[in-house]
């Protein structure tokens, strides 16, 4: 049996790196840290942390263990050719929902994509992805209030 490989939404980094209760959830459930692949993220993903770290005006060492966070991760870039077909895939997906269309910030979109291409499965805790699962990408959707 193959490990999977983990795709982390920002939202997920950002507990990871301030070892909230969620985020030791998250490690421990899925063993992240024990993982044999490294999980990946979308190279949108660097760009939405690092303006949340800003805004809430991160200090030098929070700002240097999400720069190793992140550094420990496999970056996917958008400008793949599989990537950009899973984006485009996915957005006509979204608009053709047998219940309605969804409208999905172009990030998750991208999110999305990468995580699609990668083959990976999506770990979140943001609802607007719960429309694509299972069929247009692997992920699980996890309660935010999660903890051990």
């Amino acid at each position: 049996m193959s490990e999977i490989l983990y795709s982390l939404d920002t939202n997920i980094i950002l507990a990871l790196v301030r070892g909230s209760d969620l985020g030791r959830y998250v490690d421990e459930t899925y063993g992240l840290r024990r993982a044999k692949q490294r999980p990946v993220t979308s190279v949108v993903t660097h760009g939405e942390v690092r303006v949340l770290a800003h805004r809430n005006n991160w200090g030098a060492a929070r700002l240097d263990a999400l720069s190793k966070a992140l550094d420990n991760l496999v970056t996917i870039d958008i400008n793949h050719p599989a990537v950009l077909q899973a984006y485009v895939d996915i957005d006509l997906a979204s608009d053709r929902h047998p219940d309605g269309a969804r409208n999905m910030g172009k990030n998750d979109l991208w999110i999305a994509a990468c995580t699609r291409a990668a083959g990976a499965t999506l770990l979140t805790t943001d609802r607007d992805f719960e429309h694509l699962i299972p069929d247009h990408i692997n992920g699980e959707i996890i309660d935010p209030g999660s903890h051990l």
